[in-house]
């Protein structure tokens, strides 16, 4: 039998736990196994893996470049990415934004990629509880580019994870007849900075095209 010289016998209030004959302070390997998972420790991280993990895996972020007068225009969608959460924490009124960062990157055969360009989009959704109207705005790399108050709510979760056809960049950057592809990494986050959303981290996606003028 595999042992550990960890040293360590039982004692008061400890198991009895086998031991090795030809050393006392010897501990077999499985019951040293058995006494770490079973600790409250390791029995809290495994159940915090398997809550955290599973949501993750529900969003998709969709992303569909297109080259269309000089630009590259890209729309994309988080499905599933307004959950029941995402909803409760809006409806309390805190400030609630999903922040996407879309890169266009070179794709270079057996080296590293290189970025072309980054655009920063935010969405801010505030709940007033008094008039139950939502205020949703939009900013472009830190411009404000739409500011509206709605009441509906399908309407509000649609630009909270909608966009289509944003031109982002344009093709005077680009050679031709080279592949490349746009990155979209989705986060989100009260204004508080709480770490309790639904997403498992961030969230990504990407599509990619071939340059042809």
């Amino acid at each position: 039998m595999i042992a550990l010289l960890w040293g360590v016998t039982s004692g008061p209030g400890t198991p009895d736990i086998p031991v090795n004959p030809h050393c006392a302070d010897v501990i077999p390997f499985p019951a040293v196994v058995r006494r770490f998972l079973q600790t409250p420790l390791v029995m809290a991280l495994a159940i915090s893996a398997l809550v955290w993990s599973v949501p993750a895996a529900a969003e998709t972020l969709r992303v569909r470049p297109l080259v269309r007068d000089g630009q590259v225009m890209v729309s994309f969608s988080l499905e599933e990415g307004f959950t029941d959460q995402v909803r409760e924490v809006v409806k309390s009124g805190l400030r609630t934004t999903f922040t996407y960062t879309v890169e266009l990157r070179l794709k270079v055969p057996a080296w590293v990629d290189r970025t072309i360009g980054i655009a920063v989009v935010s969405t801010t959704v505030e709940y007033d509880n008094l008039t139950r109207r939502h205020t949703v705005s939009r900013t472009l790399d830190g411009r404000m580019e739409e500011s509206r108050v709605i009441e509906d709510e399908a309407i509000v979760r649609q630009l909270m994870t909608s966009f289509e056809r944003l031109a982002l960049f344009e093709t005077r950057l680009l050679e031709e007849n080279r592949e490349y592809y746009v990155l979209v990494r989705a986060e989100a986050r009260p204004r508080s900075g709480a770490a309790y959303w639904p997403w498992g981290g961030a969230t990504s996606g990407s599509g990619k095209f071939t340059f042809i003028p």
